[in-house]
C-alpha cells in the first residue's frame, strides 16, 4: 500500500473512530479540549506509524490504547503541579496495561453524552452547532470553515471559545438528570436539522446548497438512531432528512442553478434515500402506537409530521399528482403543534395547491402581520407564486423583486430576479 493510500485510509479511520474515541476520552479525562488533544495526538501517532507497519487490524482499539496511554503522560506531568492528577495517572495506566482495548464499550453512552456536552445550554447557537461538526460529525476545522465559508481562523477561535465554556461550566462532568437530558436531547435534534437546512438551503454565499452539511447531518441523524432507539422523534428526524436529502441532485441544474418542485426530474430522486425515509417514518409510527395513550408524546412531533409531509412528496409522481390536501392538514397540525408561522406559510402554499390560489392567499393575508416573517423572503416568494398563478403578473413581478431584495443568497436571488421577468411577461395587474 503506497504512502498517500495509506494516508488516506487512515483519515477515513479517523472518521469513522474519532466521534467514538473523544467521547470514551471525555468520560476518563472530564475534559472536552484535553480529550481532544490526546485524540489528535493519537492520529499523529497513526500517521508516523501505520504506514511502516500497516493499519492494524482493530484501528479504533490501537488509537484508544496510544490516546490512553498519552492521557497517562500528561497526567503525569500535571502531576508535578497538582497531586490531584497522579491518582488518575495510576488509575489509568493499570487500565492500559490490564486492557488495552477497554474504553470503547460504553459507545452508545459515551457519544450520546458528547452530542449532549456539544449541545450544552451554556453555548450559543452558532457554538453548538461547530462544536457538533467539529467533535462528533469529525469535521477538521478547515473542512467547517469551507462549508460555512467563514475564515479558518474564526472557526478555530469559536471552537476555542466553546470549549473555555464547556470548562468553565464543569460540562464535562456532568451527568444531566432525567429532565435535563430530555430537554437536551431536543436541542441536539434541533442543531443537527439546522445543521441540515443550511445545507439544504444555504442562507447566504453563491451556492444554492451545501449538500456536505446535508450528508453530515443524515449521518448524525443515522447515528442518533441507534443511540436512541425508542424516541418516535428521532426516527422522524431521521426520516425527514433521508426523504429531503433524496431530492438533491434534482434541485440544482448543469450550472449550479436551482431548480424548484415543479421542475425536478423525479427520476433522478434517491429512491434508496427514500426508502430509508419511509423506513424510519413507520419506526416513528410504530412506537407512537406502543406509547401510552395518555401520553403527550404519543402525539406525533414536528419532526414526525414533517416527516410525513416529505413522503407525501416522495409518494407522487408529480406535483399535480401530490396529495395536497393531506399535506394542507399535516402543517396545520404542525403548527398547532409549534406555533410556528414558517408551518403556516407552507400550509398557504398547500391550500394553494389544492383548493386554489385564492385559498393560498387568504391565509397569506392574515401572516402579514406576524412579527417573526417580517424580513423572510418566502413569504412574498410565496405570494408572488399565487398571484403568478391567478394571471396576476405585474403582482407577482413586484413580489419576486421584492423576496430578491430579501435574500442574501446569490443563487436565490438571481432566481427570484427570473421569475419576476417572466411574471412581467404574463401582463396582467
Amino acid at each position: 500500500m503506497g504512502e498517500e493510500t495509506t494516508r488516506a485510509a487512515i483519515e477515513a479511520v479517523w472518521r469513522l473512530e474519532s466521534t467514538r474515541l473523544i467521547a470514551a476520552l471525555v468520560r476518563i479525562v472530564r475534559d472536552v479540549g484535553l480529550a481532544e488533544d490526546v485524540a489528535q495526538d493519537a492520529i499523529v501517532a497513526a500517521l508516523a506509524q501505520w504506514p511502516a507497519t500497516g493499519i492494524p487490524d482493530n484501528p479504533g482499539a490501537w488509537l484508544m490504547t496510544t490516546a490512553k496511554r498519552r492521557t497517562v503522560d500528561e497526567f503525569r506531568r500535571r502531576a508535578k503541579l497538582d497531586g490531584a492528577f497522579a491518582a488518575l495517572a495510576r488509575e489509568l495506566d493499570e487500565a492500559v496495561e490490564s486492557d488495552p482495548g477497554a474504553g470503547i464499550d460504553h459507545v452508545e453512552d459515551d457519544v450520546l453524552r458528547l452530542m449532549y456536552i456539544c449541545c450544552h445550554p451554556a453555548l450559543t447557537p452558532e457554538a453548538q452547532t461547530t462544536l457538533t461538526l467539529k467533535l462528533v460529525a469529525g469535521l477538521s476545522t478547515r473542512e467547517i470553515a469551507r462549508a460555512y465559508l467563514a475564515p479558518e481562523a474564526t472557526v478555530a477561535q469559536r471552537v476555542s471559545r466553546a470549549k473555555r465554556t464547556l470548562a468553565e461550566a464543569g460540562a464535562a462532568i456532568e451527568e444531566p438528570s432525567s429532565t435535563e437530558r430530555a430537554e437536551r436531547l431536543q436541542t441536539v435534534l434541533g442543531v443537527v436539522y439546522l445543521l441540515f437546512n443550511e445545507g439544504y438551503s444555504a442562507t447566504e454565499g453563491e451556492d444554492w446548497m451545501r449538500p456536505a452539511l446535508c450528508d453530515e447531518a443524515v449521518r448524525l441523524g443515522r447515528i442518533l438512531t441507534a443511540l436512541v432507539p425508542d424516541d418516535p422523534e428521532v426516527h422522524g428526524l431521521s426520516a425527514l432528512m433521508e426523504l429531503q436529502s433524496s431530492r438533491l441532485a434534482a434541485r440544482v441544474g448543469p450550472d449550479g442553478e436551482p431548480v424548484l418542485l415543479d421542475a425536478q426530474d423525479r427520476r433522478t430522486w434517491d429512491a434508496a434515500r427514500i426508502r430509508r425515509g419511509q423506513d424510519a417514518l413507520a419506526r416513528a409510527d410504530i412506537l407512537l402506537t406502543t406509547q401510552p395513550s395518555t401520553s403527550a408524546s404519543a402525539e406525533p412531533g414536528p419532526y414526525v409530521l414533517q416527516a410525513a409531509i416529505a413522503d407525501e412528496h416522495a409518494r407522487a409522481a408529480s406535483v399535480d399528482a401530490t396529495d395536497w390536501a393531506t399535506i394542507a392538514e399535516l402543517y396545520e397540525r404542525l403548527g398547532r403543534r409549534t406555533g410556528s408561522p414558517v408551518a403556516e406559510l407552507n400550509r398557504a402554499v398547500a391550500l394553494g395547491r389544492a383548493y386554489g390560489p385564492e385559498a393560498g392567499l387568504a391565509l397569506l393575508d392574515q401572516l402579514e402581520s406576524v412579527a417573526a416573517l417580517r424580513g423572510y423572503h418566502l413569504l412574498p416568494s410565496v405570494r408572488g407564486d399565487l398571484y403568478e398563478r391567478l394571471g396576476r403578473g405585474e403582482a407577482a413581478a413586484a413580489e419576486f423583486e421584492r423576496a430578491a431584495a430579501m435574500t442574501a443568497n446569490e443563487r436565490e436571488r438571481a432566481l427570484l430576479h427570473r421569475r419576476a421577468d417572466a411574471a412581467r411577461e404574463l401582463g396582467g395587474s
